[in-house]
């Protein structure tokens, strides 16, 4: 399955770094780099995008209407212009809400794995 495919399938689980990058714009409206450092930093250091990777993540997740890119930039008198700061759309998330739904069910399904193999 093509990696753009993957967001065409509603219930498919998304990708760690799609994940990180969903989540990190759940809470605000950030630019590239400091979506990297959320990433590596709630992700304990498991995940780390390096530029051609978060870049290339953040254009499919543009093109398949996850997020969206900001026009207007937040205090652009005290910012680098050369930022591109980008959002989470409707749809990203009802992704990420489909994603946390899907992780909570297995957990509860491993805790009752779990329960029962002790017993």
């Amino acid at each position: 399955m093509s990696r753009n495919a993957q967001f065409a399938k509603p219930g498919l689980a998304l990708t760690a770094p799609v994940f990180y990058v969903l989540l990190s714009l759940s809470i605000k409206e950030r630019h590239g780099y400091e979506i990297l450092k959320y990433v590596e930093a709630n992700s304990e250091g498991r995940i780390r995008l390096g530029p051609g990777t978060l870049y290339t993540t953040l254009k499919r997740m543009l093109d398949a209407g996850l997020i969206s890119e900001l026009i207007d930039r937040p205090e652009p008198e005290n910012d680098d212009a050369r930022r591109r700061y980008y959002k989470l759309s409707p749809r990203g998330r009802a992704e990420l809400g489909a994603e946390l739904g899907r992780m909570q069910h297995a957990l509860k399904l491993a805790g009752k794995r779990r329960a029962r193999a002790s017993t």
